[in-house]
């Protein structure tokens, strides 16, 4: 969804030679392409509030959530290979219980990426305070608000190409983030010695601390379920496994070692949501300019990854109309293209990020982040729960299965353990309970909106077919 515009931009580009050649995308393409997409303001800025829960246990929790996340893409890997699919997955939803799961998917999808969107807003405005404390955060808030829109509305084309440089910038700037701490481990670089870290404490909140902090860890992956749906248009499908294994591998110590020197360079109690964990650390090494040139290379970054997640909301929005599950009215576009009415329905996001950065200025990146999380993670568990249901059809219907989930059921079982536990962890902070407890309120009212259309006598969808049969 949010994530997959810039992969859609490399495979457009080889639209032609793949007429002729047919799939030439390469298991290093959809690793690197994922890599770089998934990267975002849930790490950048989302990672003050698990360290602030965590501590150094930060580093482990990353590495649960990268096995988490790789079952997550398999699943939806798996499927997508076995049984080709347009759309996202609640096609697969929609295949393995029903039109209605189809509805309660494709709307959770919905509010999931207005409530990432939302968050992605205020990361930016806290991200533009650094160098203008004195300013209030509602007033960046609708500033970047104000400009996503009018972006979209304009209908700028191409402008996945540009969400594509940034993420190439996001990975650097980690990269680069984690070559200062090799030089400062090798005692090239010293930092302050009124800000150089301590002894680490792994758990200094306990491990009630730590487990609430998984909400935060999960949306960091937010996006590698949807490169799972790109696995069909690898040349060889046999190589998904892989991919998905480099994919997050990648993530997993690129975060994992970002976080490690961040947190060696600076204690983890002087880390706060006044700015990224990474800008602050950079800020103690005393070198000139550091600091400001990485916040502003998050902000560029950031600021895409809204404008496309935007787009991609709002296309969401116009593809449950056509699969007549939202009102028709909402596929109407204007002559640039532009749906004007799902735009103007998903623009009340924003409105209501700058509201809540007016009213709740101290708290309004947490609730989103949490509640974002909270609808995302439930996206999976409903991935895992569909491939679940579906698998059992590939395996009687195909000889030999061309790609299946590693360690099946098993792996399932606990990437499903790993995300229930998770959201009840979040219960344990007021602060993340609200998120939490609002987006468990809206995934009710969806399936029981679902449960009454069916009551009314809402037609059953048949789902779309697929590129190819099965074979007897």
């Amino acid at each position: 969804m949010l994530f997959r515009r810039q992969a859609e931009q490399v495979l457009h580009r080889r639209e032609q030679a793949k007429s002729v050649k047919g799939k030439i995308m390469r298991w290093w393409d959809l690793a690197l392409i994922g890599t770089g997409a998934v990267i975002g303001a849930g790490f950048f800025l989302g990672t003050v509030l698990s360290i602030q829960r965590a501590g150094p246990s930060i580093v482990l929790l990353y590495l649960l959530g990268g096995v988490c996340a790789y079952f997550v893409f398999a699943a939806l890997a798996a499927m997508s290979i076995n049984d080709p699919q347009e759309g996202s997955f609640r096609v697969y939803a929609r295949k393995a219980f029903g039109s209605s799961m189809g509805f309660v998917s494709g709307w959770n999808y919905w509010l999931a990426g207005v409530l990432i969107m939302s968050s992605e807003v205020a990361a930016l405005a806290i991200f533009t305070r650094y160098w203008f404390p004195g300013i209030g955060l509602w007033v960046f808030a609708a500033f970047y608000a104000v400009i996503g829109f009018t972006i979209n509305l304009l209908g700028v084309k191409d402008f996945g190409k540009v969400e594509s440089l940034f993420g190439i910038l996001k990975t650097s700037s980690l990269v680069i983030f984690i070559i200062f701490g090799v030089l400062l481990v090798f005692g090239l670089i010293i930092p302050d010695k009124t800000t150089a870290a301590g002894p680490l404490v792994l758990f200094p909140g306990g491990l009630t601390g730590s487990w609430s902090a998984m909400i935060f860890v999960l949306f960091s992956y937010g996006g590698i379920e949807v490169m799972g749906l790109l696995c069909g248009e690898l040349k060889r499908r046999r190589e998904v496994g892989r991919a998905g294994r480099v994919m997050v591998i990648s993530l997993t110590v690129i975060y994992s070692l970002a976080l490690l020197f961040a947190l060696l360079i600076v204690p983890w109690q002087s880390i706060n949501i006044s700015s990224s964990p990474f800008v602050t650390a950079l800020s103690s090494l005393g070198l000139p300019y550091a600091d400001s040139l990485l916040n502003l290379l998050v902000i560029s970054a950031a600021f895409s990854t809204m404008v496309g997640a935007l787009f991609a909301v709002t296309n969401v929005l116009v593809s449950l109309a056509e699969d007549g599950d939202a009102p028709h009215a909402l596929i109407e576009r204007n002559h640039k293209g532009v749906p004007l009415l799902a735009l103007s329905i998903t623009g009340l996001g924003l409105a209501v990020t700058v509201l809540v950065s007016f009213l709740l200025p101290a708290g309004v990146y947490e609730y989103f982040t949490t509640a974002a999380g909270v609808m995302l993670i439930l996206n999976w568990l409903l991935i895992l729960a569909s491939h679940m249901k579906n698998q059992p059809v590939y395996h009687k219907a195909c000889e030999k299965e061309e790609y299946r989930l590693p360690g099946f059921p098993y792996s399932t079982y606990l990437a499903m353990a790993i995300i229930v536990l998770t959201i009840i962890g979040a219960l344990l902070f007021a602060a993340e309970r609200i998120g939490v407890l609002i987006s468990l309120s809206a995934a009710i009212v969806i399936f029981l909106i679902s449960r009454l259309r069916r009551s009314l006598g809402q037609p059953e969808i048949n789902p779309a077919p697929a590129h190819k049969k099965l074979p007897k």
